[in-house]
């Protein structure tokens, strides 16, 4: 027997009272009042198990109900906390030393806790079968009841927890689904068997379809799996591919390679591995729990933290532990983790709706009647509930239910349109829908939307659009949405996190080391590089599993066809609304909008800055050019780098037939000679052969080795005659053949030229360059001018040729030596001119090609700083060069009302280094100059004036010199710029004719943007600032950029610097 109630412990969930106020954080809550009841039921049994649905959570609840009892009352128990310590937790429960535990779903299944006569649960279950086995967990023993209270956290909480406890009540228990044919699992065992003994293919199978989640495992999924683990799949690309077994097609055999036995033991199971810190005691290396690698990221040493209840003292953070010391009694910050919730079950979703439905149908006494008796309400928990749903059908006209589906539409606070789409049916059902409508509206509308799901529904944000999308335009096709979901998945965060697992649970991406943590960015990582090899094969078999696990566990497809295909039917009605603003059921979905994209831009601005410029790599390489790369790469790394890539020193001989195997299929096809030369024992290769592992052909008037996995490559793509019987699996030539040899003998080669491939296979060389010159059309080669012996255009791997920088970079790093400061010292006033100044127009030009950029004061750019560098210097020459347009200026901030800083520039150069404007000036006058001089160009002041309706002539000319100083407007002379300052509005005697302008008006002013045109990209704007910089300082280093204020500062300019210095432009 089951009683459950649900209970609120508030008057009004929406008005929070002061004795409510969360006075810690200042904020109205719930907590407040949820704390004290807890405490009170706590107190009020022998033993209470509250159940929670969050990590984080169990630990704050366990922390602040001992601080309200002023005891240790109760204590955490969840995942992240280690096995031995929640064993004596558990015993402290049951020997009633403790009177309650705060857990997760640790404690939901298969573990007898004794004498709980209360079960307590903190929002509502995640589902009706998860509640029934956490009331469960009460009255045990016979006769006794079990009894659960349930306290829901918000009023959307309130609808979920009373179909849950209906279904409870009732045993609707949601359908179980077991995974069918997983892929990724059975590679595991497949591995785990092989490693003990050697299976004959047959009996294997059987053995496996004998489990039921494969017995209907058909013959191509099986031997796909055994292809993968054999090293059907090019290991060249990515290393994790190397096989983990042997097949042997002959005898129909199979058996695990050396280290499989290793491999299998250090990473079983299907648990994913979120790189989750160990929390070890610093006295005897106890292991106490985990935690996120977020949190310790946020955490330094000398902190405390609470898990499991106890406060704990950061001693030492290593790359996989966090080594604590107990700090009772001190106060700490919560631990937290980061993981996936479960979405709601489609039926329970299905019920809840129903639930709504039928509640809407009724009086509200009937209604309240129904919530006490068939859900355990009590009265504040209905007058809450009822009030929610009639605040959403008074905003909306209608209340999401089973057979109706509200369309919300409103602007926000910033004028945005958002557009929420209210079911009740979950996640499963509302994640590919979003998905799905997404990529419509983009395809068909041109609208960027950004949507976020929930259990309750989808919310998007339409940015700039004058008007939200029609209805129909929302309403799917049944028949189109599997399309447009399947086009989206592989592009999506959702398909590489599921795959990164999938591939974990494989054996692909095994932890380095037993017992060593791996950061989850590096996982991310490797499996990026996974994802992208196994893109090139459709027949993958962990791409095929994440798809079914996506399609299948994650999305509820067939449940979003039928949602659709009721709404074409009419089944389920579309209420489309209009709101001022956002409805009650619209705030929650926006609340967890905002949760998801609050941190998106918490950045430093000059970060942003940096990310804002994007490098286009390919542009920047082709700026860079190939031709110094000759002189950059070391003949010695060369030499050394093609030993290694060719197996030929002797640490990297193979030790056995399968390494032989390896080799040939990382190097391709090997004459006796040269396998002799790697090591390779002639009987390997014999063995090999008679295993069909290994095959000798004919190949440009040779007998060569090449591996069975080739077979057909190099049959379809040199005309290699085979020996009959192969498996056909081994004739599969592939796309094309000849590129993928090519692609191969690029990543084992440094630099070659068209002719050595085409030597080496006997192929006419215009067939070989045409297919490498598809290869670098895609980027799979590089073609340039590499080795200085080399003569024509030759062709590199990627990966062979920044191993070849690196090598060549540290040889020439070692060469440098570092000198006194001293030496600095002397160099930069010679780098300067500044020693011996030269004179003239010419020296003038120089000295402003080297100062490009550099914002100085007005006041000092003669006087101090291009006088010390040009001998005899003279104002009218910088006159001439800028009434000529060979050299212009723009501002860069005013200091003061008299002067501001300036940067001179060459005219060629100006497009590629002036910056935009910063904080432009806005107003009605502002405005006027800008409209002028956009459409007449160069004008003198009075033409200006007069223009922009006359006036006060010094407001007039304050506000140009706004937008000069915005650097927005500039003039073909420097001399308004020279007569700033205590000219500019020192009162004039009174001349014998009137001044027609103020000194600070001469010239002709027009617009900056007239200057800069189209302008550069991002990329070859950081190309010439970096040119720039490095002509500035001559030594170039961290300091001096961020003295100069560069915006984005050197991170923005890091990767062009070193692209330079891997071209051999620079040095490092």
């Amino acid at each position: 027997t089951m009683e459950v109630r649900v209970e609120v412990p508030v008057e009004d969930m929406t008005r929070l009272t002061a004795e409510d106020e969360d006075s810690a954080k200042g904020l109205n809550s719930i907590w407040p009042a949820i704390y004290p009841r807890l405490l009170e039921l706590i107190r009020g049994h022998r033993s209470t198990i509250v159940f929670v649905n969050s990590r984080r959570l169990a630990e704050r609840i366990a922390a602040r109900v001992n601080e309200l009892a002023e005891e240790d009352l109760v204590r955490a128990h969840h995942g992240s906390i280690a096995r031995e310590q929640r064993l004596l937790i558990e015993e402290e429960l049951k020997a009633g030393r403790l009177r309650g535990l705060v857990a997760t779903s640790t404690l939901e299944l298969g573990i007898d806790m004794g004498a709980v006569d209360l079960v307590l649960q903190i929002e509502a279950p995640p589902s009706v079968a998860a509640g029934i086995q956490r009331v469960g967990r009460a009255g045990h023993s016979v006769g006794e009841v079990s009894r659960g209270v349930i306290i829901p956290k918000f009023r959307g909480d309130l609808l979920e927890s009373a179909a849950v406890v209906e279904g409870m009540l009732e045993g609707r228990i949601e359908s179980t689904v077991v995974p069918r044919k997983p892929l990724d699992v059975l590679a595991q065992q497949v591995v785990a068997m092989c490693a003990m003994d050697e299976w004959e293919i047959e009996k294997l199978g059987r053995v496996v379809r004998r489990a039921y989640p494969y017995s209907d495992l058909g013959p191509r999924a099986f031997e796909s799996v055994l292809d993968m683990l054999s090293g059907r799949y090019p290991s060249d690309q990515f290393v994790e591919l190397r096989p983990r077994i042997v097949w042997d097609r002959v005898a129909g055999k199979v058996r695990g390679r050396a280290g499989a036995q290793r491999l299998a033991v250090t990473n079983p199971g299907t648990i994913p591995d979120r790189g989750l810190f160990t929390v070890n005691l610093a006295d005897d290396g106890r292991r106490v729990g985990e935690l996120d690698e977020e949190m310790v990221y946020e955490t330094r040493v000398g902190e405390t933290f609470v898990l499991g209840a106890s406060t704990w003292r950061i001693v030492d953070i290593t790359p996989s532990q966090v080594i604590v010391t107990p700090a009772p009694g001190e106060p700490g910050k919560i631990a937290f983790w980061k993981a996936d919730a479960p979405s709601r079950p489609v039926e329970l979703g299905a019920a809840l709706g129903k639930m709504v439905r039928e509640l809407r149908a009724l009086d509200p006494d009937a209604a309240a009647k129904r919530l006490r008796e068939r859900a355990g309400f009590d009265d504040l928990a209905i007058k809450n509930l009822l009030a929610y749903l009639e605040d959403q059908a008074t905003a909306t006209g209608a209340v999401p239910d089973d057979r109706t589906m509200v369309v919300e539409r409103f602007r926000d606070e910033v004028g945005d349109w958002r557009v929420c789409l209210h079911t009740p049916f979950g996640g499963r059902v509302h994640a590919p829908l979003a998905m799905a409508l997404e990529a419509h509206l983009r395809e068909k509308l041109g609208v960027d939307a950004r949507s976020l799901w929930t259990d309750d529904g989808i919310a998007m944000h339409l940015p700039e659009v004058e008007s939200p999308p029609a209805l129909e335009e929302l309403i799917l096709d049944p028949e189109e949405v599997q399309a447009l979901v399947s086009a989206q998945l592989p592009a999506s965060a959702l398909f590489a996190a599921r795959f990164r697992d999938n591939a974990a649970r494989s054996l692909l991406l095994p932890k380095r080391r037993p017992g060593q943590r791996t950061p989850l960015w590096q996982q991310r990582m490797r499996s990026a590089g996974l994802l992208q090899v196994a893109g090139q094969y459709p027949d993958f078999p962990i791409l095929a599993e994440t798809w079914r696990e996506v399609m299948s566990d994650h999305f509820d497809m067939p449940a979003l066809v039928a949602f659709l295909g009721a709404i074409r039917s009419r089944e389920i009605r579309v209420v489309a609304v209009d709101t001022e603003r956002a409805s009650p059921f619209a705030s929650s979905l926006l609340f967890s909008y905002v949760a998801e994209y609050m941190y998106e831009g918490d950045q430093p601005l000059a970060e942003r800055r940096a990310q804002a410029l994007t490098l286009d790599r390919e542009l920047l390489a082709e700026l860079l050019g190939s031709e110094d790369l000759r002189e950059l790469l070391d003949p010695e790394a060369i030499a050394a780098v093609e030993l290694e890539l060719q197996g030929l020193l002797p640490e990297r001989f193979p030790r056995d037939a399968d390494e032989a195997h390896d080799l040939l299929v990382r190097l391709g096809d090997l004459s006796d000679e040269e396998a002799t030369a790697r090591g390779v024992n002639d009987g390997w290769l014999r063995g090999l052969e008679r295993e069909r592992r290994a095959l000798s052909v004919r190949l440009a008037g040779e007998s060569r080795w090449i591996a069975a996995e080739d077979a057909g490559r190099y049959r379809e793509a040199v005309g290699a005659s085979l020996p009959i019987g192969l498996p056909d699996v081994f004739l599969d030539a592939g796309p094309d053949p000849l590129e993928s040899l090519l692609r191969r003998y690029a990543r084992t080669h440094v630099p070659f030229v068209t002719s050595d491939p085409a030597k080496r296979w006997a192929l006419p060389a215009p067939a070989v360059e045409a297919a490498l010159t598809r290869l670098a059309a895609k980027g799979d080669v590089l073609a340039g001018e590499f080795r200085k012996a080399a003569e024509g255009r030759e062709y590199c791997y990627p990966e062979v040729l920044r191993t070849l920088r690196r090598r060549s970079l540290a040889a020439l790093r070692r060469e440098v030596e570092s000198v006194p400061p001293i030496a600095l010292a002397r160099f930069l006033p010679a780098w300067h001119g500044v020693a011996v100044r030269a004179g003239g127009v010419d020296r003038l030009l120089e000295v402003v090609f080297q100062l490009q950029g550099l914002a100085l004061p007005a006041s000092v750019i003669e006087r101090d700083v291009i006088s010390a560098r040009v001998g005899n210097y003279a104002p009218r020459l910088l006159d001439e060069l800028v009434s000529m347009g060979e050299v212009v200026w723009a501002g860069r901030g005013s200091l003061g009302t008299s002067d501001g800083r300036v940067a001179l520039y060459l005219r060629g150069d100006a497009p590629r280094l002036i910056a935009p404007p910063v904080d432009p000036p806005q107003s009605e006058l502002h405005e006027k100059i800008r409209a002028h001089l956009g459409a007449r160009g160069a004008s003198f002041f009075r033409d200006l004036y007069n223009a922009c309706g006359g006036g006060d002539e010094d407001v007039m000319l304050d506000a140009l010199w706004d937008l000069v100083w915005s650097g927005e407007v500039t003039n073909d002379t420097f001399a308004p710029l020279r007569l700033l300052g205590p000219l500019a509005r020192r009162p004039a005697r009174k001349p014998r004719l009137p001044r027609l302008i103020q000194p600070r008006a001469t010239g002709r002013w027009s617009l900056v943007s007239d200057l800069i045109g189209s302008g550069a990209n991002a990329t070859e704007r950081l190309h010439s600032e970096a040119g720039v910089l490095l002509q500035r300082h001559g030594v170039l280093t961290r300091e001096a950029v961020v003295g100069e204020g560069w915006p984005g500062g050197f991170a923005s300019l890091y990767p062009v610097l070193r692209a330079m210095e891997e071209s051999g432009r620079i040095r490092r």
